[in-house]
């Protein structure tokens, strides 16, 4: 008596669908299609837009708002939110502007100053968090507040000052990199989209990020201490809003208190578009996509008329839903 083969089972469209989404998680296929689309709809509809210079500033725009999201890309990793984004970066701003006025200190002793309060601010902000188990999204506001409080009062209230002029030449479009045709702000985001990479995937701190957003309890268990994982990411995400703020002082030439507002909203939806989840699966890979995508998408819109209102519908859009899932895992994982 013999065996007789069983003929495989045709994939059936859920198979295909099964299969769609794994390769989806693994890679965002869909946002990658997305901005091949708008780019080509932005060729297609707007002169001028199909242009090396016009790349440029796509990419210094992108660029900005790829450094400004770095922090909360770890913290939505991890569960957490930070809504002091903006206020970080416009310390950073006043810091390099009129703290070096009213104080006669160089652009360098203004610049540390700047990283080492925002440095302990984030991490005083990352233990409340996670010490209190308060919501991200109260503490960081406040803290946000704090540090431009803080330099308004070391600064009299007074907005006044400009950045040095090599500042500007960092985030101008038509300033090369050694011959490289793109601006050191590129030039820079591109390495650190490297660094980035390298450090949540190859390093055991970046493993330590990955593993408390997968599940704070197991890696508990496992010895990962997660509250200085917290402390450290909260830490690095004011700082590295501080630095997008000093090099924004450069690129808009001057600084005023809601220099850093459209940041915020920027910062959130990259992230969430990107495909990154709060407390699972994601990278800075997904926010660098998510970050081209709005990027290009915003110019087009811009280009067909659209005004800064439009913006702020299509953030607060975004933003509303990443709250709502924020909400929403945050009880899936009190649960664990």
């Amino acid at each position: 008596m013999t065996a007789t083969a069983v003929p495989p089972q045709p994939r059936t469209f859920r198979d295909t669908l099964r299969r769609a989404g794994e390769i989806q998680r693994r890679f965002p296929v869909l946002q990658v299609f997305a901005v091949i689309v708008v780019y080509i709809v932005g060729a297609t509809t707007l002169d001028g837009f199909f242009t090396f210079s016009a790349l440029q500033s796509i990419l210094v725009l992108a660029a900005l708002a790829g450094l400004a999201s770095m922090g909360q890309t770890l913290l939505i990793i991890m569960g957490g939110f930070d809504m002091s984004v903006s206020g970080f970066i416009v310390a950073g701003a006043i810091a390099v502007t009129s703290l070096t006025n009213v104080y006669h200190v160089s652009f360098g002793v203004a610049f540390v100053v700047a990283v080492v309060v925002a440095a302990l601010l984030g991490a005083l902000a990352g233990q409340i968090c996670h010490r209190l188990n308060i919501p991200p999204l109260v503490v960081t506001l406040g803290f946000g507040a704090l540090a431009v409080g803080a330099m308004q009062i070391q600064t009299g209230g007074a907005l006044a000052g400009s950045a040095p002029e090599w500042l500007s030449r960092l985030s101008s479009p038509i300033q090369d990199t050694f011959g490289i045709p793109f601006p050191p702000v590129v030039v820079a985001w591109v390495v650190i989209i490297v660094l980035m990479g390298l450090f949540l995937h190859r390093t055991v701190p970046g493993r330590y990020i990955l593993a408390t957003g997968a599940n704070p309890t197991a890696a508990e268990n496992s010895l990962v201490k997660t509250r200085w994982v917290w402390t450290l990411a909260f830490a690095f995400s004011a700082v590295a809003s501080v630095c997008v703020g000093v090099l924004l002082a450069g690129f808009a030439g001057s600084v005023d208190s809601t220099l850093g507002n459209p940041y915020l909203f920027q910062s959130v939806a990259t992230v969430v578009v990107g495909g990154t989840v709060f407390g699972g699966p994601g990278d800075y890979t997904r926010t660098v996509i998510g970050t081209l995508f709005l990027s290009v998408l915003m110019v087009v819109l811009i280009g067909h008329g659209a005004d800064t209102a439009d913006q702020q519908l299509l953030y607060g859009i975004v933003i509303l839903i990443a709250v709502t899932l924020y909400g929403r895992e945050r009880r899936l994982r009190d649960l664990v």
